[in-house]
Order: structure tokens, then C-alpha cells, then sequence
């Protein structure tokens, strides 16, 4: 999934790094890409870098709320929204993630989940900015969520926000898969199989509680 930025305002060398940040890391992982592998990509000087960021975690933390940024315009303007039905704009989300697993795998995995498995116990600055990102775009699925279950009258021992955290957790899931075995198409059936439990868990919802 591309993450580069698209705004008409002039590209400073602090976006540069950034943008050299989303493509690196995936590809190489946080500890892996150094500051100089950043400035070189970016087409910056080392003082440029230092003069943006005290230092490489620093870096992390910006990097991981840039994603956030660059992705939520993504998904923000994404087809998946415009169905009338809350359960199909669900769906649709899903159908879109499954849609942009294109191109290598460094270009379609997440830049937070990648961060935050590596740096686990050693930063906490960049855990948490990682979560937060993650979190942040499960909890824009919760309103559909929420809204699907109400217009089924479902009463379930499960919550929006558990439901939309575990989708999250099987896309993470998915991009480890296919990074593990070099194999993009665990990724897909994954994603797939996530498709069949929410619509799975919807009907067995709806053939308990439905009395119309």
C-alpha cells in the first residue's frame, strides 16, 4: 500500500526522510536502516536529518504518526464507505484491504505493525506511537460496526471495538504470514477467511435474534 504523500505544498527534507522512513523500514526493518540509509534516500545530509529529528527514535515516532496521516487519507476517501447497509460498508472495508495487497510485500505490510514487533521492550516511545496508530484505525470501523449490529437487533457477548481490534489483529497477522514465507497469497486468504467469519458471525447473530 503507498503511503507517499500527495499535498501540493512544497517537500521539505523533513518529508523526504519521512517518506524514505516508510519505504526503508518496511523493507529492511527499524534497527536494519540506519540514518545514513535514510539520508541517502532521502536526497538530504545528515545535519539535515538531525536538524528534524534529536534522533533515530525520534524518527520512529514521526514515522508511525506520518503513516497514520498518509493512510487515513487513504481510507478516508476509499470506495468502502458508500454502501447504505453498515454490515456491507464492513464488508466493503474488508473487500478494500484484500483489493490493496499489490506489488512486493514491503509495499503492501504495515509500517507500525512492522515497527512495533522489533522494537517491543526497547522503545517505548515508538510502541506506543505504533499503537496508537493501529488502535486509531480500528476505531474508525467501530461506528459500522455498532450500527450493523443495532439495525439487527443483536445482542452479542462481544463488543465493536473487540470486532474491529480483531480485524486489525488478522491483517497484522496476515503481513507476518507473508513475510515468514515470502508468499503474498497467505496474506490474501487470510484477509478472505476475516471476510467469511464476519459474515458468518453476522447471520448466526441475525438467524438467533431475528423474529421478522
Amino acid at each position: 500500500m503507498s503511503a507517499t504523500a500527495t499535498s501540493k505544498r512544497r517537500v521539505t527534507a523533513k518529508d523526504k526522510l519521512l517518506e524514505a522512513a516508510l519505504t526503508l523500514i518496511r523493507q529492511k526493518g527499524y534497527s536494519a536502516t540506519t540514518v545514513d540509509d535514510l539520508c541517502a534516500a532521502a536526497g538530504v545530509t545528515k545535519g539535515a536529518f538531525f536538524h528534524h529529528f534529536d534522533s533515530k527514535e525520534a524518527l520512529g515516532v514521526a514515522a508511525a504518526e506520518f503513516w497514520s496521516e498518509m493512510t487515513g487519507g487513504l481510507f478516508a476517501g476509499a470506495p468502502y464507505h458508500e454502501p447504505a447497509d453498515p454490515l456491507e460498508r464492513f464488508l466493503a472495508y474488508i473487500d478494500f484491504r484484500l483489493e490493496i495487497l499489490e506489488g512486493e510485500l514491503h509495499e503492501f505490510t504495515c509500517l507500525v505493525g512492522t515497527m512495533a514487533q522489533e522494537v517491543y521492550g526497547q522503545s517505548e516511545a515508538i510502541t506506543r506511537a505504533c499503537g496508537d496508530s493501529i488502535t486509531g484505525h480500528a476505531q474508525t470501523l467501530e461506528a459500522d460496526i455498532r450500527a450493523a449490529m443495532t439495525d439487527r437487533g443483536m445482542k452479542a457477548d462481544w463488543t465493536p471495538k473487540s470486532l474491529a481490534l480483531h480485524t486489525q489483529a488478522v491483517l497484522q497477522g496476515a503481513f507476518i504470514l507473508a513475510k515468514a514465507t515470502g508468499d503474498a497469497d497467505i496474506a490474501r486468504d487470510m484477509v478472505s477467511h476475516l471476510r467469511r467469519y464476519v459474515e458468518i458471525l453476522f447471520s448466526q447473530q441475525k438467524s438467533k435474534g431475528d423474529t421478522r
